[in-house]
């Protein structure tokens, strides 16, 4: 026997809404839900990421802007450390030259002094600025008066009023100086 047209197994849908569901061939309602909230979840989750890394990157900021004050604030406490037994040095000094009438030994005891600081100095980059027989260099020496030449070179130093300092490669304080005058 052949199926009648009123058979249900050849009928044609006629509307789409007429479609079963259940023969999904997507996968997206195979877990019985649909694909909105796995979306929502990873929407969630990224933006809990986002909010992290936002949380992360402020603490850092937080951190290098608290360990630069303390890098200005405290920077020179190395120097401070070094100084320190020059210091307590110049105070026996001090002390000693109360006690005695040795004036040899207490000049001794601040050249030594003197010595011991400009070591410290070395140590932490700061070298004195050159002025033995060197031409005058206005970048590096501050001309604070001009004698008549003698045996010197005409622009080249003479004296020195008080030593000048480099610190690394910058200028401390320039080193004043008494410079050669041209002789006419």
């Amino acid at each position: 026997m052949s199926p009648s047209p009123d058979s249900d197994a050849h009928k044609e849908p006629s509307d789409i809404d007429d479609l079963p569901l259940d023969d999904a061939s997507d996968g997206s309602q195979a877990s019985g839900g649909t694909a909105e909230p796995t979306v929502e979840k990873q929407l969630h989750e990224a933006k809990e990421q986002l909010l992290r890394a936002q949380a992360e990157t402020e603490n850092v900021r937080k951190r290098t802007r608290r360990e630069y004050e303390d890098l200005l604030r405290y920077g020179e406490i190395n120097l401070l450390r070094d100084i320190l037994p020059v210091l307590d040095n110049i105070e026996r000094a001090i002390e000693a030259s109360e006690k005695t009438a040795d004036v040899e030994s207490l000049l001794a005891g601040f050249r030594m002094t003197a010595q011991q600081i400009e070591k410290l100095l070395e140590t932490h980059g700061c070298k004195t600025i050159e002025t033995d027989g060197v031409a005058f260099d206005p970048a590096v020496h501050e001309a604070i008066a001009q004698l008549p030449a003698g045996d010197a070179a005409a622009g080249s130093v003479m004296n020195v009023a008080s030593r000048g300092y480099l610190l690394h490669d910058r200028v401390v304080r320039p080193a004043q100086v008494i410079v050669a005058a041209a002789t006419e």
